[in-house]
């Protein structure tokens, strides 16, 4: 089963895959904001259907105490409506400090801090779908 991790930011929206086993989550793409949610909820539906994705899920960032804050509300509100658009369930899962941990990894890699904001929201999906993944949700999704 194939799953997509979305990184939902204001300005760029990272996208992981998993691969078809639901093992290993590698980044995808980062897909720019377009001038209104559909049109971003239009294309990830598009990755769905390319990458034949049977599910997605959306990173929510919850505050460092677990509470959710206006970001979180912001990213559920989001995924909500992305539902109506796109044709696989999402899932929501908590992804703090996914970009902090994407960020690491990509320093270890030697990237400077340009090449870094150019695949971070990618990366830090990743991070999100992989925890999600470890976390042995898809066993979840396939017991139904």
């Amino acid at each position: 089963m194939r799953v997509l991790g979305i990184d939902l930011g204001s300005k760029r929206i990272g996208i992981a895959a998993s691969d078809r086993s639901g093992t290993i989550a590698s980044p995808l793409v980062v897909l720019q904001r377009g001038s209104s949610q559909r049109i971003d909820h239009d294309a990830i539906q598009k990755i769905v259907l390319e990458e034949e994705a049977e599910a997605i899920v959306v990173g929510l960032p919850l505050n460092m105490d677990g509470s959710e804050g206006a970001a979180a509300k912001s990213a559920r509100m989001e995924a909500d409506r992305m539902a109506t658009v796109v044709s696989v369930p999402i899932y929501i899962h908590d992804e703090r400090r996914s970009t902090v941990e994407g960020d690491r990894v990509l320093m270890e890699r030697g990237l400077n801090a340009q090449d870094r904001r150019k695949v971070i929201d990618k990366v830090a999906a990743a991070v999100i779908l992989q925890s999600w993944l470890d976390a042995g949700h898809l066993g979840d999704i396939r017991g139904r």
